[in-house]
């Protein structure tokens, strides 16, 4: 049972996640974030960090649509395993508010860690 990230990290994408993850199994959108399914080892350990609930198990209703899209971009996107400032504390905190944000998706990758 992996966890995924859902649409309520999309323009939030805080990264306090990837900090504590133990197999580096994150990934970097432009606008969110995902979880390799194959590579996530279920320790959980990410889920109480996200401040909007944005890591479900799998089976959660809320990972529904977000169970492919998560397995997609994490084979593309660039792996992400340090804490970063992606948007403002004043667009998070915006976005963190919106219920329905896939619209706002963005298929682009994020930046490759330095």
């Amino acid at each position: 049972m992996p966890y995924v990230v859902n649409q309520k990290c999309i323009k939030c994408k805080y990264t306090d996640c990837v900090e504590v993850c133990p197999v580096d199994c994150f990934y970097e959108g432009e606008n969110m974030l995902v979880i390799h399914p194959d590579e996530c080892i279920d320790c959980g350990v990410c889920e109480p960090e996200c401040p909007v609930e944005a890591i479900t198990p799998d089976t959660d209703d809320e990972a529904k649509d977000w169970v492919d899209i998560n397995k997609k971009f994490s084979d593309s996107w660039p792996n992400i395993s340090k804490k970063k400032e992606s948007f403002s504390k004043e667009e998070q905190d915006k976005y963190a508010k919106q219920e329905d944000k896939k619209e706002l998706f963005s298929e682009k990758p994020g930046k490759a860690e330095e």
